[in-house]
């Protein structure tokens, strides 16, 4: 979530340049160039101001704020990439959310939706058990994914069990890197579960027929 100005009282009016970013909308990295020719400095040192996507297909405002050193927040804040292509509706909204929390900084609150994308997973490929160890262990026989990928989601399962609950904690924190982290590998196991296939399919269409 982008900070707060503590102060709107302005001290100078400051020439600011595009802002390179990833687009929250329409995730197109791009140079958010300025909607007014000046920015507003303020008493604080905060710099805020408007940013429009240059996608013309998007245009979406970005409200930015940044300091004399240059560290930027936005609203609505930078979100990590993901490929929705291929992805079951109910696995590609956890997913989404899990992003959407990490981006507000919400981690705990990241790894709980990552933890239920993996739930998702399983129950659309009909992995069945008691937990959801259990669960994902069922998940082998089901999808033609890496052994090292199936091996790293018991990690993802234990993140998201140390964020719903306080005992038995597996991770010192539940924060930023471990969520970004989990985020990354449950984007290589979608990949791997969804769009693999379509790629194959892809690419052998591009054979010539005999």
């Amino acid at each position: 979530m982008a900070k707060i100005v503590r102060s709107s009282a302005v001290t100078a009016n400051v020439l600011m340049p595009g802002v390179r970013m990833r687009c929250p909308a329409c995730r197109a990295n791009g140079n958010f160039e300025p909607i007014l020719q000046y920015d507003a400095a303020t008493q604080t040192g905060e710099i805020p101001g408007l940013r429009r996507c240059p996608n013309p297909t998007c245009s979406a405002l970005v409200f930015f704020v940044r300091d004399r050193a240059g560290a930027l927040q936005s609203f609505p804040a930078e979100r990590i990439d993901f490929d929705t292509k291929d992805i079951p509706q109910g696995v590609h909204d956890a997913f989404e959310e899990a992003i959407t929390c990490h981006a507000e900084q919400c981690f705990v609150a990241a790894a709980i939706m990552v933890r239920k994308t993996l739930e998702l997973i399983c129950h659309d490929r009909g992995a069945t058990g008691a937990n959801l160890k259990e669960r994902l262990a069922a998940l082998r026989s089901k999808v033609i994914v890496p052994t090292e990928l199936f091996d790293g989601l018991d990690y993802l399962r234990l993140l998201g069990n140390d964020a719903a609950h306080i005992e038995s904690q597996i991770f010192d924190q539940v924060g930023e890197q471990e969520v970004e982290a989990t985020i990354e590998f449950t984007k290589e196991v979608l990949k791997a579960t969804y769009q693999l296939k379509g790629l194959v399919e892809k690419i052998r269409a591009l054979k010539k027929t005999p």
